[in-house]
C-alpha cells in the first residue's frame, strides 16, 4: 500500500510538472509567433480569446481589440511603477494576449510615457495602434498648464510625437483638451491636412461638448470621443456626447473606466498617494472623507461580482463593455494579475436585466467629492 502510494505521489508530480513546462512554455511560443509576425510584414493573427470592435465609420473606421490599454499609469500619476523592463514585459504580454489599442499621451510624463510606449510597441510597427493626444502645452520639457491647439503647433506636436513612438504615422491623434483661443474649425482642418501627407491616419477629441463634435466631425470626420466614463461618472449620457457619437457614427473610448482605481476595491481612507508622482492625491474625490462615504458605491459592486464570480474590476469594465459595441474602454495597469483579470471580463454573460439593477443600485448612493479640482475642470467643456 505503501509502495502503491508513492508511485502515485510521483506520476501525481511528474504531471503537475508536465503541465507547469508547457504553461510556461507557450506564452513564450506566442510571443516569439507574433514578434516574427511583426517583423516580418505580416498581418497578426487575432487572438481567439479577444473580441474586437470598430471605432468610427467610413474612412474614419479602426478596428481594436475590445478592450485598450492606458499606458499612462506606467511612469505618470500613478504613484510606485515597475522599472522600465518589466513596463515593457507587461505591455508586450498585452499584445500577445490581443490588444491593439495602447493610449499614451504627449503630456503623460511629459513626453516620457510617449517614450516608453514607442519604445515597447516598435516590435509590433504597424500591427497594433498606438493613439496619443496634442494640446497641452509643454516647454522644455514641463507641462505649463495651458492649452496650444494652433496649427503650427500641432504639427510640431505630430512631428516630435512620431520620433518618441517610432512610427510613420500616427493611428489616431486626439486633441487632448479644448483650445478655447483655436476655432475647432481650425484644428480639424489642421488634421485633415496631417491625415493627407500621411502623417496622421484619424483623429478624435476628449472631453468635449456636443457642439464641439458636430462642428469639428463636419470638416474632418471623427473616429473616437475620449471622455471619462464609469458607474460614478456618467455625464456623457446626460450631456449628449453619447448620442451625438451614437447619430453621427462616432466611436467612445472611456478613459479612467476604473475611477482611477477606485472601483477595483484596493483604495481606502487610509492610502498614500505619492505627492510626487500621484495627481490623485490633488483630487476633491480621492480625499479620506470622500474615499469613505464612496466605498459605499464599491461594496455594491463587489456584492454584485460575488454572485457571478466577478471581481469588482470586471463589474465594472463589464458594464461599459455592454452600453455599446461602438465603446473600448482603456484600463490601465502595471501588474502581470491586473492585466489577466481585466482581460477575463471578455469572458462574463451578464443579462441586460441584471445590469440595469446594478446601474439602479449605484445610482441610488450620492458621490461625494468632484472629479477634479477647480483648476483642472476649467480645462474640461461641457
Amino acid at each position: 500500500m505503501k509502495k502503491e502510494q508513492e508511485m502515485s505521489r510521483r506520476g501525481f508530480l511528474k504531471a503537475a510538472a508536465a503541465v507547469g513546462a508547457a504553461l510556461t512554455i507557450q506564452p513564450t511560443i506566442n510571443k516569439v509567433n507574433a514578434a516574427n509576425a511583426a517583423l516580418n510584414g505580416a498581418s497578426p493573427v487575432k487572438n481567439e480569446e479577444m473580441q474586437y470592435r470598430t471605432l468610427g465609420t467610413g474612412n474614419a473606421a479602426m478596428e481594436v481589440s475590445a478592450l485598450g490599454f492606458g499606458c499612462m499609469g506606467m511612469n505618470y500619476n500613478r504613484s510606485q511603477s515597475p522599472d522600465r523592463k518589466e513596463c515593457i514585459r507587461i505591455i508586450h504580454e498585452a499584445v500577445d494576449r490581443g490588444v491593439t489599442l495602447f493610449d499614451t499621451a504627449i503630456i503623460y510624463g511629459p513626453l516620457r510615457n510617449e517614450l516608453l510606449a514607442g519604445e515597447a510597441l516598435e516590435p509590433y510597427k504597424g500591427k497594433v495602434n498606438v493613439t496619443t493626444k496634442f494640446g497641452h502645452e509643454v516647454v522644455n520639457g514641463k507641462g505649463t498648464g495651458r492649452q496650444d491647439s494652433r496649427p503650427a503647433t500641432i504639427r510640431r506636436y505630430c512631428e516630435e510625437s512620431l520620433k518618441r513612438l517610432r512610427i510613420d504615422s500616427i493611428p489616431l491623434f486626439y486633441q487632448h483638451r479644448f483650445d478655447r483661443n483655436t476655432p475647432i474649425e481650425e484644428v480639424a482642418s489642421t488634421i485633415g491636412d496631417l491625415i493627407k501627407e500621411g502623417k496622421v491616419q484619424r483623429w478624435g477629441l476628449c472631453e468635449v461638448s456636443v457642439n464641439t463634435i458636430r462642428k469639428a466631425h463636419a470638416v474632418q470626420p471623427l473616429t473616437a470621443i475620449q471622455s471619462e466614463y464609469h458607474l460614478m461618472h456618467r455625464l456623457v449620457e446626460e450631456n449628449g456626447v453619447l448620442d451625438v457619437c451614437r447619430e453621427l457614427g462616432i466611436g467612445f473610448v472611456p478613459y479612467s473606466p476604473l475611477n482611477r482605481g477606485f472601483l477595483g476595491g484596493c483604495i481606502n481612507e487610509y492610502t498614500v498617494f505619492d505627492v510626487s508622482n500621484d495627481n490623485r492625491q490633488t483630487l476633491p474625490r480621492f480625499q479620506p472623507d470622500a474615499i469613505r462615504a464612496n466605498t459605499r458605491i464599491v461594496n455594491v459592486l463587489q456584492q454584485f461580482g460575488r454572485m457571478r464570480g466577478m471581481t469588482s474590476t470586471q463589474v465594472a469594465l463589464g458594464w461599459l463593455l455592454q452600453k455599446s459595441p461602438w465603446m473600448v474602454p482603456i484600463p490601465g495597469t502595471t501588474k502581470q494579475s491586473h492585466l489577466d483579470e481585466n482581460l477575463h471580463t471578455l469572458s462574463f454573460n451578464v443579462t441586460p436585466e441584471e445590469w440595469k439593477e446594478l446601474e439602479n443600485s449605484v445610482a441610488a448612493i450620492p458621490v461625494v467629492g468632484e472629479r477634479y479640482n477647480a483648476e483642472q475642470q476649467k480645462q474640461v467643456e461641457h
